[in-house]
């Protein structure tokens, strides 16, 4: 297990301040294997249960702002709790998850931890959370507007533009709903991309 002191530094090198004392208290309430990984587009953080050592482990990704590792923290110590409370009984982001999760946010869903667009976000987001902060586009494109590098969305773009996803290039076409219809330029073929997708 990691130690008090390393733990306190990583976050600290992470989160709001005036977080800090709050988050050091959940994990010394529920400690667990920290870890931060490299950038993975697939998810933010992550909580992991090892059956063998009974061990608890929650990984961030390690270039998060301190606003999205504030959020992405709660969201995976919300993990771990339920996990306490009920195993793999319940789905994973179900409704006690949704419970933990707005019970633990709620000592830091104030002025003095976040920005007043954050605050706002939040509190509608809180409602009803979603599986991840990506997972919600208003609440991800607030919370990107504090990354050192902004992000483009899909939506910032004009029709008819180019774009990057990955390795391939597309052309931006009309919106259905939540996504636009996006023509491959090297194939000709048709895909259907959420406007809030990261793109270059």
């Amino acid at each position: 297990m990691n130690s008090a002191l390393k733990i306190k530094t990583l976050l600290e090198d992470h989160l709001p301040a005036a977080a800090l004392s709050y988050c050091f208290d959940l994990w010394q309430s529920h400690p667990f294997h920290f870890k931060l990984k490299k950038s993975r587009n697939s998810k933010l953080g992550d909580y992991r249960y090892n059956p063998k050592d009974k061990s608890h482990t929650i990984t961030l990704n390690h270039d998060l702002n301190k606003y999205s590792f504030l959020v992405t923290y709660i969201h995976e110590v919300a993990h771990l709790i339920t996990y306490l409370e009920f195993g793999r009984k319940v789905p994973p982001h179900g409704r006690e998850w949704k419970n933990n999760f707005k019970r633990l946010f709620i000592p830091v869903l104030n002025n003095e931890v976040l920005p007043d667009s954050i605050l706002r976000t939040l509190a509608s987001h809180l409602k009803n959370p979603k599986a991840s902060s990506c997972a919600d586009p208003t609440l991800y494109r607030t919370l990107s507007q504090f990354d050192e590098e902004p992000k483009v969305f899909l939506s910032d773009i004009t029709i008819g533009s180019s774009f990057k996803l990955g390795n391939r290039v597309f052309r931006k076409e009309k919106l259905r709903r939540t996504r636009y219809v996006c023509e491959e330029i090297k194939t000709g073929r048709k895909y259907l991309i959420s406007k809030s997708a990261q793109i270059k």
